[in-house]
């Protein structure tokens, strides 16, 4: 059975939906990506799904309990990484996890017996001990995720859990939830960063005023939206090549001072722009955050 249902889910404020007739299922054992520009509808999608707050229509199903009538029973069985840290900054590693274990009604034997290998699995072993404000965001971080794992959960909802951390930080995040999903739990992440959805997503949902516009596999969504080759073009003679360039691809959007031009055949685009002189040009792949800007567009929101 699906870990969480989401069918014909509605929520309004005012009169406006943000979420909008939203119907989701999560595979077990996989780890689901929930990706949206800001005020797409992911934070309170999340809420809805875990009972924090309750839906004006739909229906939802966690862990087999429909919610938000067993919202307290399904809990018991979820972990949660929330976007900001709520460690208690008074306590040590060890001591936040055994506060936490009492939320789910563990004794403190069970919750220490469970610590040394929380630790182990964070890199935290040494710093037992050490007081929260000590560690660096990317120990915090993974004693957040720690944290969520007391209770030894079916389903883990990470709601941008890499926010603010550096690349080798970031790195050894996604080995932890890697190892996670090895374990056979199951994932359900929101984040901006593309890269990261791409490399740890088994199937994304990608969701905008409150509505899932395009879901699959990342690769799939890639080939189905996408030619296969961007070349980003950038340089004092743009403007006198941006017609040549729209001339030669299946499709250019500018953005500021870069024209990303999408093509099956780049090698016709970067002779061009060899031969114009005066631009500079960099020839990748397309990528997860093509799909993502081409869906919800290039517009910065707030």
């Amino acid at each position: 059975m699906s870990p969480l249902i989401l069918k014909g889910l509605t929520k309004r404020y005012g009169a406006t939906p943000v979420v909008d007739d939203l119907s989701l299922e999560i595979a077990a054992g996989r780890c689901h990506g929930l990706l949206g520009p800001n005020g797409a509808g992911k934070t309170t999608t999340l809420r809805l799904a875990l009972g924090l707050i309750e839906a004006d229509a739909g229906e939802i199903r966690l862990l087999g309990h429909r919610l938000p009538r067993e919202a307290a029973a399904a809990r018991q069985r979820v972990g949660v990484v929330p976007q900001a840290d709520s460690l208690d900054p008074d306590f040590s590693v060890r001591e936040n996890l055994l506060a936490y274990g009492r939320y789910f009604g563990l004794s403190r034997r069970e919750t220490e017996a469970r610590i040394p290998a929380l630790l182990e699995f964070a890199g935290l072993s040494n710093k037992a001990e050490a007081k929260v404000p000590t560690l660096s965001g990317g120990m915090k971080r993974r004693l957040t995720l720690a944290r969520s794992l007391i209770n030894d959960p079916e389903l883990i909802i990470l709601d941008e859990p890499t926010t603010g951390l550096d690349p080798q930080a970031r790195h050894l995040f996604w080995q932890c939830l890697r190892r996670l999903i090895q374990q056979g739990k199951t994932l359900l992440l929101t984040t901006h960063f593309m890269d990261e959805a791409e490399r740890l997503c088994d199937r994304i949902s990608i969701i905008d005023h409150g509505r899932i516009i395009a879901e699959d596999s990342p690769r799939a969504l890639i080939e189905r939206h996408i030619e296969p080759h961007v070349v980003e073009v950038f340089g004092e003679g743009l403007a006198d090549w941006v017609g040549c360039g729209r001339s030669l691809c299946q499709r250019c959007e500018q953005a500021g001072e870069t024209l990303f031009c999408y093509t099956d055949e780049p090698t016709a685009v970067t002779e061009a722009i060899d031969r114009q002189g005066g631009l500079r040009y960099l020839h990748r792949p397309a990528n997860l955050e093509d799909v993502f800007l081409k869906l919800t567009g290039r517009d910065l929101r707030e």
